[in-house]
């Protein structure tokens, strides 16, 4: 799947460069016409809603996104061969100047504010968990679950099956520079191919300990964005070691708009499109009001739509 995905978009690379080599002019416009788009797969679930509302709104525009890694998007940019993309961090000085020398604009935008969510099985009630606790089991030196709350009556003693989407993806990123300090995962850490699968191991697995963005567990029969997905539970975050319900929150997006939630990361759109086209037209369209409340709708954060914060209290 992911070389039919590089094929299309070798492609399409090919496309723009003979386009300007024979001088022909794209006939797309900011409402109409197709085009290709990349996005991180972790916020695949937020861009689909996106795109059905888009082309609900210009019936002659079709945007075809590509959901892959991180580390496949940036390189995918830097080769000209996408002109937007979405994901989770800016690009470097060094990629800056790559962009710059293929005689492109970039324009960089924030348009949420997601969370790293941290679920695990329905039958599970270990939901307590520190900072320090899972910088230790994403070290390799915490392994039981009855060994990450020191203050938890917890007698199990099960092995914690740890997963996560996959190797190249923004969420290791995220875990190694952010909450590991820059230390290497441990090796028991299992890397399935995605977020989807990442869901169903966990609903299915006692024992397992899911890392997922949360636009994946939001329940999108609940228009409050207090309930998530009931097929997992989520677990609460603290900053404090032990970790206690009275200073552990969950990934709702209030808390991750005042920053009660730790494990929090910026969405950015990344545009090198000229002025004018189909991608630029739907990155105005993301960063707009509409755009902005479907994001809002998904459970995150949106950049500019001002929020609604509801005062709630977690039960355990």
């Amino acid at each position: 799947m992911k070389k039919l995905i590089y094929i299309c978009l070798t492609f399409y690379a090919l496309f723009l460069t003979s386009c300007t080599k024979s001088r022909v002019t794209r006939t797309d416009t900011e409402t109409s016409g197709s085009a290709l788009i990349t996005c991180d797969e972790n916020f695949s679930k937020v861009i689909n809603q996106e795109i059905e509302v888009y082309e609900s709104k210009y019936s002659e525009a079709k945007l075809t996104p590509v959901f892959i890694d991180e580390v496949s998007i940036i390189n995918l940019m830097l080769k000209d061969s996408i002109r937007l993309a979405f994901t989770y961090r800016e690009l470097t000085e060094p990629e800056k100047n790559t962009i710059k020398e293929k005689k492109r604009t970039l324009r960089s935008l924030k348009v949420a504010t997601d969370g790293v969510a941290l679920i695990i099985n329905k039958t599970n009630q270990d939901s307590l968990i520190s900072i320090q606790a899972l910088k230790k089991i994403l070290a390799g030196k915490i392994t039981k679950w009855n060994e990450i709350n020191p203050v938890s009556k917890s007698k199990n003693s099960d092995i914690i099956r740890v997963v996560f989407d996959n190797p190249n993806s923004s969420t290791v990123r995220y875990l190694k520079d952010s909450i590991g300090g820059g230390t290497p995962l441990a090796s028991s850490l299992r890397s399935l191919k995605n977020s989807e699968e990442v869901l169903d191991f966990v609903s299915k697995t006692p024992n397992a300990l899911g890392i997922i963005g949360v636009s994946w567990i939001s329940n999108p029969r609940d228009t409050t964005n207090l309930t998530f997905d009931d097929k997992i539970r989520v677990m609460s975050v603290s900053l404090e070691y032990p970790a206690f319900a009275d200073e552990s929150y969950k990934p709702y997006a209030a808390y991750l708009a005042l920053g009660y939630y730790p494990l929090v990361r910026n969405v950015y759109m990344l545009l090198t499109d000229v002025r004018g086209g189909l991608p630029a037209g739907f990155a105005s369209f993301v960063g707009g009001d509409t755009g902005q409340r479907i994001i809002l709708k998904t459970g995150l954060v949106p950049a500019t739509k001002p929020m609604r914060l509801i005062s709630l209290k977690d039960k355990f």
